[in-house]
C-alpha cells in the first residue's frame, strides 16, 4: 500500500474514482427530491372590475358603458388568487372606430395571464355613440325662502357670472330646461349673503342630466332687507258711557308696536289700534285687548296689551235762575223775550261730582243770538257756554221774541 501511494497514477485514479462515486451520489438524491404535481385548477369572480373606454372624447359623448362589471377568471388556483388580488389586467370597450348612434359592442379583457381564462358579465352592452356639443346658458339663482328671519325679506338673487358652458351629448343638451344655482344655507338670513353655489342641469321634469358645466360654481348673492316698523298704538273708544259715568283716562302698558308686512303697505300704515268698549265700563278696570292691524300688514308685536281705565261716576244737579241774555241785535231794533216771560233759564248739570258741586248760575251764559232778524216775532233757539267737563240740558229750548223798531 505504501508504494501504492507514492505511486502518482494511482492517486490519480483513485481520485477520479471518488469523484465520479459522489457526482453519482448528489444526483440520485436531487432527483429523489424533484416531484411533479399535477395544478388544481378553480375561479373567482371580481364584482366591481372598472370599465375602460377608448374613443373621441373631443368630439363624441358615449352613454350606456357600465362604470364596472363582474368578471369570472378560472385557471391555476396561483395564478387565480394573484390576479384577483392585483387586478393587473383591464375590462375595455374600443369604441374608436365606432359610428354615431345605438350599437351593441362586446367588452373586452387584456393584459391577463395566457393560463386563466375570463368570463364577463355582461358580455356585451347597448352603447349610444352621439356628437358632443357645448351650448351657453343663464344661470337662475334658488334658495329658500323660509330660511329668511320673519320681519325681512330677499330681493331679486345676484349670479357671478351669470352665464355657464354646458357640454354634453346633443340630445342631453337639447332635453335642458333649468340651469340653477341652488344656495343651500342652514341659518337663518336677516343680511346680505354672498356664497358659491354648485350649478346643476335639469330636465323640465327636474331630472339631473348628465352633462359637464363650466364652470361647475357660480357666486350667488342674496340682498335681505328688514321688513319691519314701528308705530304708535291708537286707542279707539266704542260705545257711549253708561248715564252716570265719565270716562276719565285710558293708559296702555305699552305706547308702540312692531309690525312686519310687504315694504309699500308699511309705507301707508301709520299706527296700529286698540277698540275700547266704553259702554260696558262702569268703574276703574284693567282689560286685555287685542292690538289691531290693518290688511296686508302679516305680524305684529304684542299681539295683546293692557289698558288700563279710570272712570268719574257723575253727578246731576240742577242750576236756576240763570238769566235769559240777548245778543247780536242791532241798535235800531228793541226785542222782547215772550217765551219764557220770567227771562230765566233753569239747567240740568250733570258731570264728576267735583266740578259739579261748585256750578252756580253765573258760571253760565245762556243767551239767544237775534243777528240778522227784522222786526216781527221769530222762534230762535237758546244757547248755553259753559265749564268744560260737565254736561248741562236747559229747561227750554227755544225761546219766542218780538223784534220793534226802536223809538
Amino acid at each position: 500500500m505504501d508504494k501504492l501511494m507514492d505511486n502518482r497514477w494511482f492517486i490519480k485514479i483513485l481520485a477520479l474514482l471518488l469523484a465520479v462515486l459522489l457526482y453519482s451520489t448528489v444526483s440520485n438524491k436531487e432527483n429523489k427530491l424533484t416531484v411533479n404535481v399535477p395544478s388544481q385548477s378553480t375561479s373567482a369572480t371580481i364584482k366591481d372590475m372598472p370599465v375602460n373606454v377608448y374613443y373621441d372624447t373631443e368630439n363624441l359623448v358615449v352613454s350606456g358603458i357600465p362604470n364596472t362589471v363582474a368578471i369570472t377568471i378560472k385557471g391555476p388556483i396561483t395564478h387565480v388568487q394573484s390576479t384577483k388580488a392585483l387586478k393587473n389586467f383591464e375590462v375595455y370597450v374600443d369604441l374608436t372606430e365606432a359610428k354615431i348612434g345605438k350599437q351593441k359592442v362586446k367588452l373586452k379583457v387584456k393584459d391577463l395571464s395566457d393560463k386563466l381564462k375570463a368570463t364577463i358579465n355582461p358580455a356585451t352592452v347597448t352603447v349610444n355613440v352621439q356628437e358632443k356639443i357645448t351650448k351657453e346658458f343663464k344661470v337662475e339663482a334658488e334658495f329658500n325662502a323660509s330660511q329668511v328671519e320673519e320681519g325681512y325679506s330677499a330681493g331679486q338673487p345676484v349670479v357671478e357670472p351669470n352665464k355657464v358652458k354646458i357640454t354634453g351629448a346633443k340630445s342631453v343638451i337639447d332635453r335642458i330646461a333649468f340651469v340653477k344655482a341652488t344656495l343651500e344655507e342652514k341659518s337663518k338670513l336677516k343680511e346680505t349673503i354672498t356664497k358659491e353655489a354648485h350649478v346643476q342641469v335639469l330636465d323640465k321634469d327636474l331630472n339631473k342630466l348628465d352633462a359637464v358645466v363650466a364652470p361647475e360654481t357660480v357666486k350667488v348673492t342674496i340682498p335681505i332687507k328688514n321688513n319691519s316698523k314701528t308705530v304708535p298704538i291708537s286707542i279707539i273708544k266704542k260705545g257711549t258711557p253708561q248715564d252716570g259715568i265719565t270716562i276719565d283716562s285710558i293708559d296702555l302698558d305699552v305706547k308702540e308696536a312692531t309690525i312686519i308686512g310687504p315694504e309699500d303697505i308699511l309705507k301707508q300704515t301709520e299706527n296700529v289700534r286698540v277698540e275700547v268698549d266704553v259702554s260696558k265700563i262702569t268703574e276703574n278696570t284693567t282689560l286685555n285687548l287685542p292690538v289691531i292691524i290693518s290688511n296686508g300688514i302679516t305680524k305684529v308685536t304684542p299681539q295683546m296689551v293692557k289698558a288700563t281705565v279710570l272712570v268719574k261716576k257723575e253727578e246731576e244737579k240742577t242750576v236756576s235762575g240763570i238769566p235769559l241774555k240777548i245778543q247780536g241785535l242791532s241798535d235800531s231794533y228793541i226785542a222782547e223775550i215772550n217765551d219764557p216771560a220770567n227771562k230765566i233759564i233753569n239747567l240740568i248739570v250733570n258731570g264728576p261730582s267735583s266740578m259739579v258741586d261748585g256750578l252756580r248760575p253765573e258760571d253760565f251764559n245762556v243767551y239767544i243770538d237775534l243777528s240778522n232778524l227784522d222786526e216781527g216775532s221769530h222762534e230762535v233757539d237758546i244757547h248755553v257756554d259753559g265749564p268744560a267737563n260737565v254736561n248741562w240740558k236747559p229747561s227750554k229750548e227755544t225761546a219766542k221774541i218780538t223784534i220793534t223798531k226802536n223809538a
